[in-house]
């Protein structure tokens, strides 16, 4: 099995400190993390500055608040980006964004954005999903609030714009997500359906789902990341703090070990514990002209006998040498 790729997102949880950003970088790879993403958007590039209730969020643990304002307290500042690229590089993680517009795609391209990551609410946006594959990078696309229709013109998308590198991400767009909707077999049928790689952007508490993605064949798993959940913030209440991305860490690749190779062996004498299998021994004293029964050949513990497939064939026949209690049953005994 190849490597999963484990991915920390720093979303928010900076607290409009660029040193505390520069801090979770290291502490990401101390952590174990293979990569960190941060995302590439600024409150007028994502949304409207407007109260009308339509802009006001409702169903979450940010209710009551305008997308504008939870965006501004969000957003990583773009003048940030080049100094995490590099604090990422000198810790030999990968570092990359999510672009919420073509601005943020041309800026990331400057900053030699490796992957393309597309967040859950922007699948819809295709004209995005375009632009950003034709650049050639490979696709990350989280699918929480999409159709079976918005995933498949996504893929398509991508695929018609000459980039058939693609990754999809099961993902429940709550936050924090109940673990009864984490529904990870949807994973695995979209691995099966749209012809691509699948990962997991996992807003659950705890790894377990984490875990269990792994075991079903996810590519990428991405939590989000933060130093001390009492920085605050957005996001900062489903987040892991260092102790715990560690822990999931160990866990993914304790599971990746575990899962291993398609291996079945076909030499006995390769098999550990194959000498305790089953095999055929002389129960008791036989002699040389009796008549083999049930009682005088049996298929017991150890393995160094006949093979028990050959005991029908034995019981009846003859054998044609005295034998002792305890000896290695074999054909040549009888005639």
């Amino acid at each position: 099995m190849s490597k999963t790729f484990i991915v920390a997102e720093l979303s928010a949880n900076h607290g409009h400190k660029l040193e505390v950003a520069l801090e979770s970088v290291r502490a990401a790879k101390e952590a174990g993390a293979d990569a960190v993403k941060i995302q590439t958007y600024t409150a007028d590039t994502i949304t409207l500055n407007c109260d009308a209730e339509d802009f006001r969020v409702k169903g979450t643990l940010w209710d009551g608040r305008t997308l504008y304002d939870l965006y501004q307290e969000a957003y990583t500042p773009w003048e940030w980006h080049q100094a995490i690229f590099d604090e990422a590089k000198k810790c030999g993680l990968i570092c990359f964004s999510t672009p919420f517009d073509k601005t943020a795609v041309d800026f990331l391209e400057d900053l030699g954005n490796p992957i393309m990551k597309i967040a859950s609410f922007e699948i819809t946006d295709i004209p995005l999903i375009e632009y950003a594959a034709m650049k050639g990078k490979p696709m990350v696309i989280s699918t929480g609030i999409a159709m079976p229709e918005d995933i498949e013109l996504a893929v398509k998308t991508c695929k018609e714009a000459g980039n058939s590198d693609i990754t999809l991400l099961k993902c429940t767009s709550s936050y924090p997500a109940p673990i009864e909707d984490a529904n990870l077999m949807t994973m695995v049928d979209m691995k099966q359906r749209y012809g691509v790689k699948v990962g997991l952007s996992d807003h659950t508490m705890g790894y377990d789902v984490a875990v269990a993605a792994v075991a079903l064949g996810a590519t990428l798993v991405e939590k989000h990341f933060i130093l001390d959940r009492s920085i605050g913030g957005p996001d900062a209440a489903f987040s892991m703090e260092i102790g715990e991305f560690a822990a999931m860490v160990k866990s993914i690749r304790n599971v990746e070990k575990a899962l291993g190779t398609v291996n079945y062996p076909t030499d006995p004498s390769k098999i550990r514990g194959r000498e305790f299998c089953r095999s055929l021994y002389v129960a008791k004293d036989i002699k040389k002209g009796n008549v083999i029964t049930e009682k005088e050949v049996r298929s017991v513990r150890p393995g160094y006998g006949l093979h028990p497939k050959f005991l029908n064939e034995v019981i009846g026949k003859v054998v044609n040498c005295d034998l002792e209690k305890g000896t290695r049953f074999s054909q040549e005994f009888v005639r």
